[in-house]
């Protein structure tokens, strides 16, 4: 699998990641955590970093941080390796804590940085034992759960002074407790709804509308080596939707809107290039021809059926891809 993208510049956000090897505990007790949020902080405060969020789970951990001098890497080596030393030197151990590099996804300020606070800090609540409890249990453990930045966003007698709090409760009114409060609100309707942002993450790299996604790409990735380009195509797809639309519109003679009231081949092949294509989900694709996501997963399904059998279909679906891979974005 291709690595993830590393794309950093001055400014930029990010939701970080990492996980335990072989998804082992990073933390055996409160000291554990204390250590990691007191090494949290000197290296924020070393690498100028802002940090807007976190969350430690037994395994994991979540951060939102803005680089304001283009330098994740080098912040989490420092970080990671600190931590690691820590741990191992206190439990008598040797070897790899994490598994494998941390996981990075920027994200666009303005239309999603509150989004992924949020989901970071819903995080204790949605384990599987948590899953089990009802609705009002689970955010009664959710909002007296410690090792997060959260309790600090609800009250703030509770806030530290390496996390900046204002910036996403500036989105629901600021800093007083009619902010708070919004802040609380949303969440307790995110945990009800069952809130994901997983799906949204284009080419495992970016969280952002169409318009960030292709700055991105113009300003930052043009110049990335050949080993990256399968992680940039992933990205450059989801900028393709309407020259999808229009090359599947020639090829089945007929308007662009035609396509999502179209049956049979034409909806099938046609959902399947938008899936494979223009970067597009079950449920995007469903939301366009107004039916299930379930249906477009049996469209699609059934179109791979077909092509093993029917050597035209198989035809017809390779010249369009053939021309699709033909065209520059």
């Amino acid at each position: 699998m291709t690595r993830p993208l590393r794309i950093q510049f001055p400014g930029a956000i990010y939701h970080v990641m990492n996980r335990g090897n072989e998804k082992n505990d990073i933390f055996n007790d409160d000291e554990d955590q204390n250590c990691f949020l007191k090494i949290l902080s000197q290296s924020a405060k070393t690498y100028n970093i802002k940090l807007y969020c976190f969350v430690l789970m037994k395994n994991h951990f979540h951060l939102l941080v803005e680089t304001p001098l283009g330098n994740l890497s080098e912040f989490m080596r420092h970080f990671n390796i600190s931590y690691t030393s820590h741990y191992n030197r206190r439990h008598g151990r040797v070897g790899h804590l994490y598994q494998g590099r941390y996981k990075s996804i920027l994200v666009q300020k303005d239309s999603y940085l509150a989004m992924v606070s949020r989901y970071i800090h819903l995080n204790p609540a949605k384990t599987t034992v948590m899953k089990s409890l009802n609705s009002d249990q689970r955010l009664q453990s959710l909002w007296t759960y410690k090792w997060s930045s959260l309790p600090g966003y609800l009250n703030p007698n509770l806030r530290l002074d390496f996390v900046n709090y204002d910036m996403i409760l500036t989105e629901y009114g600021g800093c007083n407790q009619a902010g708070i409060n919004l802040y609380r609100q949303q969440l307790a309707e995110d945990l009800n709804s069952n809130f994901n942002i997983d799906e949204k993450v284009i080419g495992r790299t970016i969280l952002g509308d169409k318009e960030f996604v292709s700055h991105i790409k113009d300003t930052h990735l043009n110049n990335k080596k050949e080993r990256e380009k399968p992680g940039i195509g992933e990205i450059y797809k989801y900028l393709s939707q309407d020259v999808v639309l229009a090359l599947l519109a020639d090829e089945f003679g007929m308007e662009p809107e035609k396509i999502f009231i179209a049956s049979g081949i034409v909806r099938q092949i046609s959902m399947t290039i938008l899936y494979r294509y223009a970067g597009l989900n079950n449920r995007e694709i469903g939301e366009l021809f107004k039916v299930d996501y379930s249906t477009v997963s049996q469209s699609r399904k059934r179109l791979r059926e077909k092509v093993e059998k029917d050597k035209r279909t198989a035809e017809q679906l390779d010249e369009i891809e053939s021309n699709l891979s033909r065209i520059k974005i």
